[in-house]
C-alpha cells in the first residue's frame, strides 16, 4: 500500500473514485502479505498486486464494480481439494480481500493519510470488512487525532485505543469486536493497517562494505544513516543518493540517537577503539539486529573486551558476529547480500536453509 499510495493519492485529489482491494488476511502459502494492495483507477489504471499475478484478473473486475457504485466486497481466493486451479492460485494458500472504492465522500480521511504517509507521520487506518457495521467504512488513527468513523462512537474508541497500539508496534492485521467496542465479542472484524515511519538502519564505518550495504538497505526499504569519524571517508558522494551520511564518533552518534525494536545496526568499523565503545551502547538499547563484520579470531577478541566493559553474557547473545548467513561472499556487494539475508531470515523466522532442503509452504505468514 505504501508504495502505491503516491497514484492512489493523486486519484482522490482530482476527485475520481477508484477501486481499492486490499490483502486483508492470508494462509498458508500466499505470495502476500496483509496490506498489499491493488487500485483500478480512471481508464482502467492498474497499480499494485495482491497476489504476484495469480488472481489480478479477477480482482481487476471487482475493483472496476465497486468503484462504479457497487457495495465493498470481502473475497477469499484460494484452492479446493476438489480444484486447486480453480480460481487461479496455483502457487497454493488463500488470501482474503477487502474490495471497496475510495471516494472523498466514502473515506474522507484518505488524503490526510496518503499525506501523512509521505511526510513519514505515522498513522493507522482501521476498515470493516465483516460484521453489522458498514463494511468498508474507514477510520484514520494518528498518535493526536482521529478522522472518519466505522459507524459506532463505541467502535471507535475501542478500535482508536487499539489502533495506537499497533502503530507503536508498525503492527498491520485483523482485530474483533462487538457493535459498540465489545472486547469480548467477535461480531465485527477490522483490519488495522500500521503506517509506521520507515525502519531505520545504522551502518557504522564508511568504507566500501559500508556502501554495498547502505545500498541493499534503502532498497529492503530502510531510513539508512552511515557515520565515521573520519570526515575524510564520511562523505555523501561516496553513497546512494538518500542516504544520510554523518561524521561523528560511532559511541557518542548513537547515544544521541533513538532506535527502536525495528531498528537493525550494523558495525563495520573493524577496528577496536571504535567498536568496544559501539557495541557497548548498541547491546543495551532496543534495536532487531546488531551485527558486527570482523574474522572469528576479531569476534573472540572483540567478545573479550566487551565482557570486561560489564557486558552480561544475554547482552553479548544478541550480537550476529562475524556478521551475515554463510554464501561465500567476497566482493562488498556479495557481502552486502549475506548481511541483508541475516536481517530478513531474523526478522521472519527464516532459516537460511536453501528451499529445496526444508518442507512445508514457501512463503508462511509470519508476523515480525
Amino acid at each position: 500500500m505504501r508504495d502505491v499510495l503516491p497514484v492512489l493519492g493523486r486519484w482522490y485529489a482530482a476527485g475520481v473514485p477508484f477501486g481499492l482491494a486490499t490483502v486483508v488476511q492470508v494462509s498458508r502459502s500466499a505470495p502476500r502479505d496483509p496490506g498489499a494492495a491493488m487500485a483500478v483507477g480512471p481508464d482502467e489504471e492498474v497499480v499494485g498486486s495482491v497476489s504476484g499475478g495469480c488472481v489480478e484478473g479477477a480482482v481487476f473486475e471487482l475493483a472496476q464494480e465497486v468503484a462504479a457504485g457497487g457495495e465493498a466486497r470481502l473475497e477469499t481466493f484460494g484452492y479446493s481439494d476438489e480444484d486447486a486451479f480453480a480460481v487461479g492460485l496455483t502457487c497454493g494458500g488463500e488470501i482474503t480481500l477487502l474490495v471497496r472504492a475510495v471516494t472523498a465522500e466514502r473515506d474522507p480521511g484518505f488524503g490526510a493519510v496518503a499525506d501523512s504517509v509521505a511526510a513519514g507521520e505515522p498513522v493507522t487506518v482501521a476498515t470493516v470488512t465483516d460484521g453489522p457495521a458498514p463494511r468498508g467504512a474507514a477510520l484514520a488513527v494518528w498518535p493526536d487525532r482521529t478522522l472518519g468513523t466505522l459507524g459506532a462512537s463505541g467502535l471507535d474508541a475501542a478500535v482508536t485505543a487499539d489502533a495506537r497500539g499497533e502503530l507503536a508496534l508498525g503492527a498491520t492485521g485483523l482485530r474483533h469486536y462487538g457493535p459498540e467496542g465489545q472486547r469480548r465479542e467477535d461480531s465485527v472484524s477490522i483490519f488495522l493497517q500500521s503506517f509506521a515511519p520507515p525502519p531505520r538502519m545504522l551502518v557504522f564505518g564508511a568504507i566500501d562494505y559500508a556502501a554495498a550495504v547502505a545500498r541493499i538497505g534503502d532498497f529492503l526499504g530502510y531510513r539508512v544513516t552511515v557515520c565515521d569519524a573520519r570526515p575524510v571517508f564520511a562523505t555523501p558522494r561516496r553513497f546512494p543518493e538518500g542516504v544520510e551520511v554523518v561524521a561523528e564518533w560511532p559511541h557518542r552518534y548513537l547515544r544521541d540517537t533513538t532506535t527502536d525494536e525495528r531498528t537493525v545496526i550494523c558495525v563495520l568499523t573493524h577496528d577496536p577503539k571504535f567498536d568496544v565503545p559501539l557495541l557497548t551502547e548498541a547491546l543495551r538499547r532496543p534495536a532487531a539486529y546488531i551485527g558486527a563484520m570482523g574474522s572469528r579470531r576479531t569476534h573472540a577478541d572483540r567478545a573479550e573486551r566487551l565482557a570486561e566493559a560489564g557486558l552480561t553474557e544475554r547482552e553479548l547473545s544478541r550480537l550476529r558476529s562475524p556478521v551475515g548467513l554463510d554464501l561465500g561472499a567476497r566482493t562488498p556487494e556479495e557481502v552486502a547480500v549475506s548481511v541483508a539475508a541475516e536481517i530478513v531470515a531474523l526478522r521472519w523466522g527464516g532459516t537460511g536453509a536453501p528451499l529445496t532442503a526444508t518442507e512445508g509452504t514457501v512463503h508462511p505468514y509470519r508476523s515480525s
